[in-house]
């Protein structure tokens, strides 16, 4: 058994090894396919373990990304018992923060080797086209972030009152997110700027998802207002 580390020559190669352990058209492996197989490779390192008998029976990918510049993001995906903790002594440094995104199956499993904290229970929403109707909003402009990526906003003046962009983008899936003003909230403001979002994407031939913590019933609302239906699909988010 034997875990292996990314260099900048050996990652896309350790990458085409990781995609056994992915379905990058699951819903559920959007977030960890993106990561894994396309984020920055400058901001990417990417740990394979072997089993006994040499085939991949485990990654962790460790990523430096805009969500939080101070604590990377980690996820992983295992095949049966043996890769688990050679992946978490190579792949992680005891006492650095980490952002950590697994499968609600896994989190318990990473128990015994990480100490987690501010865990929320996410569900992963996927939209369903036949579901979606396009408004017309004289209120929203559409732009691009600055990786290239659709953003829609409402202002006013220099105010962003409402925004809704991605937080990645893989060739499949894009993870929308949106954020309202407080005084502007129950207004229709969040729906029409991810309204104006998902068309984009759309357009594009990609697929939204939409993560809304267990609990949150208004953003739950939204996203089934513009068509996102539950894939049943849950994600651990903890420190």
């Amino acid at each position: 058994m034997m875990t292996i580390s990314s260099t900048p020559a050996t990652l896309e190669t350790l990458r085409n090894s990781a995609r056994d352990l992915l379905n990058e058209f699951d819903a559920a492996d959007g977030l960890a396919s993106y990561y894994t197989l396309y984020h920055d490779p400058k901001r990417t390192m990417l740990f394979l373990h072997h089993g006994s008998g040499g085939a991949v029976d485990g990654f962790l990918v460790r990523c430096q990304t805009g969500i939080d510049l101070f604590r990377p993001l980690v996820t992983l995906r295992v095949r049966g018992n043996q890769a688990l903790p050679g992946l978490i002594e190579e792949g992680l440094t005891a006492g650095w923060p980490y952002l950590i995104v697994v499968p609600a199956g896994l989190a318990e499993r990473l128990e015994p080797y990480l100490t987690l904290s501010q865990a929320s229970l996410n569900l992963i929403l996927r939209l369903d086209p036949a579901r979606f109707r396009p408004e017309i909003n004289a209120l929203v402009v559409r732009g691009e972030d600055t990786a290239g990526n659709p953003r829609a906003e409402i202002r006013s003046g220099k105010r962003t009152l409402a925004v809704a962009g991605v937080n990645w983008c893989s060739p499949i899936f894009a993870e929308v997110y949106v954020h309202v003003e407080p005084e502007e909230r129950g207004r229709g403001r969040g729906r029409a700027v991810v309204n104006a979002l998902v068309e984009e994407l759309l357009k594009q031939g990609i697929t939204p998802l939409y993560n809304v913590t267990d609990g949150n019933d208004v953003s739950l609302e939204l996203a089934r207002q513009v068509g996102f239906v539950d894939t049943g699909a849950r994600e651990i988010m903890a420190q």
